[in-house]
């Protein structure tokens, strides 16, 4: 039986091949129709999951997409992308064009690992996906457990939404500065870190997985989110009704489409992350308009499920509004942007997550990434308390950190304050002052 599956899954690799040979994609990328965008126009044979494919690898270097249509009813694909650089600026760079046209073009028919969203093996670091409910200090937790077992975090993100978090990390070994492959260590990882996402708590849910395969970050980081139910409102909602997107969900029975209608402020990646929630919910996008106007974004969908049917009830269609919602607002910055720059080191991420917790600020998002010996790690914070984050908080961190490796990206008094019932009032971070919480004492209690 998984013989016939294997053969059928390469049988169906080898027509896509084919189809895609005989009509190979096309890309014309125009920066003289548009005055304040590039204009990239992308043509292929249509297949699931291509719209996310594209997006992704113009999100992924950065690029902010202003405008879209996109239209794939039939076999073909053809997508219009109005482009900008993080600063507003046309696309110039021939090297950023140049990737675009291979990435998208003729020669990625030949280059799967470019289009891939999936998993790949990766013998340079371990992969760890943690997922539980978040309390105070929980990333200090982890980073501290993480040290104590001579694991050096290389890259990671986190995010936090609805009481819940999740978390991708890559570590190596702190000695060798490679993946770690024993067994036993790698089991023994993994059970000191469900103990720590559980916390008091044992009945609690948290998972945790080790492997040495790599995905998408992010994409990953919604199929976490979205696997543990994080769309399920609480009786604390941080967002009001006047904050949360604006999701509609209707059947345009002529048609046999669900039109999936949202608005919303516009951020970095917005297009991305419910492109991303509709596929991995196996939904099929045949039309699309996506535009921005000022500080807002309003997107347009035209929908079935892979099945071929629109929407079928009302508990679908109140299941993809809280999806959505969920995706958008998983990636809303709350707090106030901190980052750090500084020379690499084992147990860089413990000491600094340690030094916010001492001075009561909770982390709400995180990004970690290390490159040629250097670490840059962006933070976004929130009084513990609820209220904006005190500049005197921030200076006092920043004597401790270092005045040039710390640098506050916007006004504290731009940090809106929380409802003191809002279950983000502890995420990830902490109320602990205490200078006594030792790395080593921690990791005992959970051994």
């Amino acid at each position: 039986m998984e013989m016939n599956m294997s053969f059928s899954r390469d049988m169906d690799d080898e027509y896509e091949k084919f189809i895609r040979r005989m009509n190979p994609p096309r890309v014309v990328i125009d920066n003289e129709s548009c005055k304040n965008a590039t204009v990239i126009r992308v043509d292929s044979a249509n297949r699931h999951g291509i719209l996310l494919e594209v997006v992704q690898i113009l999100t992924d270097i950065n690029l902010v997409i202003t405008k879209a249509y996109i239209s794939s009813d039939g076999n073909w694909f053809m997508d219009v992308f109005n482009v900008t650089d993080q600063d507003g600026n046309k696309i110039l760079d021939e090297g950023i064009l140049d990737y675009i046209r291979k990435s998208l073009g003729p020669e990625s028919c030949f280059m799967p690992s470019i289009r891939s969203v999936g998993m790949k093996q990766s013998m340079d670091h371990t992969a760890i996906e943690l997922t539980g409910s978040d309390r105070p200090g929980l990333l200090s937790e982890v980073s501290a457990v993480l040290r104590h077992l001579k694991c050096n975090v290389v890259n990671a993100e986190v995010w936090t939404h609805n009481t819940r978090a999740a978390a991708v990390m890559q570590v190596t070994d702190e000695e060798t500065e490679t993946a770690i492959s024993d067994p036993e260590r790698l089991s023994r990882i993994k059970s000191l870190l469900c103990n720590v996402l559980k916390g008091s708590n044992k009945s609690s849910l948290a998972k945790t997985v080790v492997s040495h395969s790599v995905t998408h970050t992010e994409r990953r980081l919604h199929q976490m989110m979205f696997a543990d139910r994080d769309y399920e409102r609480t009786g604390g909602d941080v967002l009001d009704d006047r904050q949360r997107p604006n999701v509609d969900v209707v059947n345009w029975h002529d048609k046999d489409y669900s039109v999936v209608t949202i608005g919303c402020k516009d951020r970095p990646k917005l297009l991305f992350d419910t492109v991303c929630t509709l596929t991995d919910m196996d939904y099929v996008v045949f039309h699309a308009n996506i535009d921005t106007l000022g500080p807002d974004s309003y997107q347009e969908y035209y929908i079935r499920h892979l099945d071929g049917s629109p929407v079928k009830s009302d508990a679908e269609r109140q299941r993809v509004t809280q999806c959505l919602e969920a995706a958008i607002e998983r990636r809303v910055s709350e707090g106030l942007k901190l980052e750090l720059c500084t020379t690499d080191r084992v147990g860089l991420l413990s000491d600094v997550t340690r030094i916010f917790r001492e001075n009561s600020l909770t982390v709400t998002r995180a990004e970690v990434t290390t490159k040629a010996g250097k670490a840059v790690n962006t933070f976004y914070v929130r009084d513990a308390s609820g209220y904006p984050v005190d500049v005197k908080t921030i200076d006092s961190i920043r004597q401790v950190l270092g005045q040039t490796i710390l640098k506050v990206k916007g006004n504290p008094d731009d940090s809106k304050p929380v409802s003191q019932e809002s279950p983000t009032r502890f995420l990830f971070g902490g109320l602990f002052k205490s200078k006594s919480f030792v790395n080593f004492s921690l990791v005992r209690s959970y051994s």
